[in-house]
């Protein structure tokens, strides 16, 4: 499974990735968390605000910080 956190490295966006890694950990999930960091790829996902998380692909959330348990939910969903 393949986290990615969408952003140019705002604060919000650092936050997000701490709160996926949190996630990751805390649940001992098996994934890999990338930073797409690239304003042209995070608008081919269909992003228009950041920061976004995305699973394997699939945008989840966009313009906000979810907690490590929201971002859990999502993980889970899409095991």
């Amino acid at each position: 499974m393949t986290i990615q956190i969408l952003g140019t490295g705002c604060p919000k966006c650092k936050a997000l990735e701490a709160n996926a890694k949190k996630a990751v950990e805390e649940h001992k999930i098996d994934a890999v968390i990338e930073k797409i960091t690239d304003i042209d790829e995070i608008m081919e996902m269909g992003v228009m605000m950041t920061p976004a998380l995305a699973v394997d692909g699939e945008v989840k959330s966009a313009g906000k910080v979810l907690n490590k348990d929201q971002i859990a939910a999502y993980i889970k969903e899409g095991e």
